[in-house]
């Protein structure tokens, strides 16, 4: 009975310190943690990001800006007959920045939007702007991946060229994971100019503008 007992304890034990191992590693497979459950970081005091990090997996100690800041404390009633603050309206931009093949320069048109897109950034306090780059499947995927984040910081850097505080500008690069044209310009990778031409919705940059009014 006693060697019994012994094992049922020693079995529950184990089972505990099985859970308590698996709560130390946070739930969030974009970041990298070592065994103590604390988020890894480089010398420059940066987090290890995985390949599966979105900016929905934002961190507040990684990426302060993405991450919504806790509601301030409760403000006492105003006197009655005061006329109430109206709360902060949450504001959305989107727009499509597109880039010629093999090229991180932005066409003229593209220009465009981002000049209809900061316009539109006067009447709204700026949280952050999220810039990701995409390319066509042509290439490897690790030259498309370094394409697509030249083209997120091309757009970066005409945001701060027209004002914007580059510590509000997030870019990144999917490289060639993401396409919109899907499979309707056949499974050829050969550069011809009509595969060029069909993939070209898929050489952009989505961008994504987040504030308040």
């Amino acid at each position: 009975m006693n060697k019994q007992i012994l094992k049922i304890t020693l079995l529950a034990t184990l089972g505990l310190s099985a859970s308590v191992a698996l709560a130390q590693v946070p739930n969030n497979d974009g970041h990298l943690f070592d065994t103590r459950g604390v988020v890894a970081k480089n010398g420059f005091g940066q987090c290890w990001k995985t390949t599966r990090w979105t900016p929905a997996m934002a961190l507040a100690e990684c990426d302060p800006d993405l991450v919504k800041k806790p509601e301030a404390m409760a403000k006492p009633a105003a006197p009655a007959g005061a006329t109430p603050k109206p709360a902060a309206e949450k504001v959305t931009l989107a727009a499509d920045a597109l880039f010629d093949f093999d090229k991180a320069v932005l066409r003229s048109e593209g220009k465009a939007k981002l000049d209809d897109v900061t316009g539109k950034l006067k009447g709204i306090k700026l949280e952050v702007i999220i810039a990701v780059g995409h390319t066509d499947r042509i290439g490897s995927d690790k030259y498309n991946q370094k394409l697509s984040e030249k083209r997120a910081e091309a757009v970066k850097a005409y945001l701060v060229g027209k004002g914007v505080e580059a510590n509000r500008v997030y870019t990144e690069g999917k490289g060639e994971k993401q396409p919109v044209t899907g499979d309707k310009c056949g499974k050829s990778d050969n550069k011809s100019k009509k595969l060029i031409e069909c993939l070209q919705p898929d050489r952009r940059v989505e961008i994504e503008v987040i504030g308040t009014k």
